[in-house]
């Protein structure tokens, strides 16, 4: 594990998954959720080179199939420290033998953490170091503490959008993307919400209807914001856990639809890469 910080913030970082373990401001406060594993046992994971599930957990490249779990495999690989400030980390993987084996393209991958001020940014660079196209999605999977939350009890909180009127389109229980979309009453962008209001799983905007996501404390002020680029961002607790916290998730892909049979480089907001290019996006997490 690697620890920056400044006098604003502590992040911890471990080289598993190139998962933020912790952040905690320079009054000891926790502000990400720690894994407990009775209600969900990761902290921020790394979504790559698939977001969601793919149905049958199966897709195709040039007709050949392969096999990959929900989320892909970076958030379960070592990664290798590549450069360490006392306010930033990058950390990369790229690929080998076995990714081969589930994944048929070289390539790089880097995550950086920056700190400055109460802010940390999160970057993702993916290199295509193939001699052909590679296509691939990307995402990340923050769990931030629900302030006045507390693990057994019921969960209720509140998110501010920057879009008033987001429509949402439906994951399955299986965990595939449905047909249509759906209104999300809000009142003005703001947005309660207990645990129940995931019993149809995450919470899904896609065409960049979010960019803007504030976690508010019970004052009603923001404790938490993600300010993101991405085209789909997913909000989920785990329902009928009992679960402290909510996940934030910027998404350069979605999961599959239901039944899709096509090709990775078709499937719904693939990102595709030529030899030699290289795609770089970050997300910023505001503390307080």
């Amino acid at each position: 594990m690697e620890t920056i910080k400044n006098d604003k913030l502590t992040l911890t970082i471990s080289e598993h998954g190139a998962e933020l373990l912790s952040i905690k401001d320079n009054g000891g406060e926790e502000y990400l959720w720690q894994g407990d594993p009775a209600y969900w046992g990761r902290r921020s994971p790394i979504l790559f080179p698939i977001v969601g599930t793919v149905w049958g957990n199966t897709y195709r490249v040039n007709g050949r199939e392969y096999q990959l779990s929900r989320h892909g495999f970076a958030r379960d690989k070592d990664f290798t420290l590549l450069a360490k400030g006392d306010s930033q980390v990058v950390y990369g993987l790229h690929d080998n033998a076995e990714t081969m084996k589930v994944y048929p393209f070289h390539f790089n991958l880097a995550v950086s953490y920056k700190l400055t001020g109460n802010k940390i940014h999160v970057v993702w660079h993916v290199e295509n170091t193939d001699d052909k196209p590679i296509y691939f999605q990307i995402g990340g999977h923050p769990a931030f503490m629900v302030p006045g939350a507390k693990k057994g009890e019921p969960l209720k909180g509140a998110l501010r959008f920057d879009n008033p009127e987001p429509m949402r389109v439906f994951i399955s229980k299986e965990g595939f993307l449905t047909k249509g979309y759906h209104e999300v009453a809000t009142d003005e962008g703001l947005f309660p919400f207990t645990e129940d209001t995931f019993n149809d799983d995450a919470i899904v905007f896609d065409h960049s209807q979010i960019r803007h996501v504030e976690l508010l404390d019970e004052a009603g002020k923001p404790h938490v914001t993600l300010d993101i680029k991405t085209p789909a961002v997913g909000i989920w607790t785990p329902c009928g856990k009992h679960a402290p916290f909510i996940c934030i998730e910027p998404w350069y892909g979605v999961a599959d639809r239901e039944e899709y049979d096509g090709e990775l480089k078709d499937k719904y907001l693939t990102n595709k890469l030529l030899p030699g290019s290289s795609f770089m996006s970050e997300y910023i997490i505001t503390i307080g």
